[in-house]
């Protein structure tokens, strides 16, 4: 009877509760650590794990050159470490993806008020008036 009860979890598909920090995206592996997120490079983290359609672990080289539907969180330093292969049901339902990186604005946006990034040359940052006039 247990055999059969254990039969019977493995033919359920159990659905997965993805953090709500998770995005969704295409994932292809070109050479580990080193991925391809839509389209853009980006690296796994010392320690991903990536979890096929079955919830099973497996290496990310045994998924190289391959495109993969997927949800994924990133970590602190912005590496790639959960990763989720997704059922068809899973890709059914909409969850948002990675928001592109833009260098430039539209016209509605520059009405906005000016923030320092960080990246600000020193003789630029406000109140310091024009550096090489001193």
């Amino acid at each position: 009877m247990l055999v059969t009860v254990a039969r019977a979890q493995l033919a359920e598909p159990q659905s997965r509760a993805f953090p709500a920090s998770a995005l969704r995206g295409t994932l292809i592996v070109t050479a580990a650590p080193d991925v391809l997120i839509d389209r853009r490079p980006a690296r796994l983290s010392p320690g991903a794990r990536i979890r096929d359609d079955r919830n099973m672990l497996v290496m990310s080289g045994a998924l190289s050159g391959r495109e993969f539907i997927v949800n994924y969180t990133r970590e602190a330093h912005g590496l790639i470490h959960d990763v989720w292969i997704l059922t068809p049901a899973e890709i059914a339902l909409k969850r948002p993806g990675a928001t592109p990186e833009r260098n430039f604005l539209f016209g509605f946006e520059a009405d906005a008020p000016k923030r320092d990034d960080g990246k600000t040359p020193y003789d630029q940052l406000p109140g310091l008036g024009n550096a090489s006039a001193r």
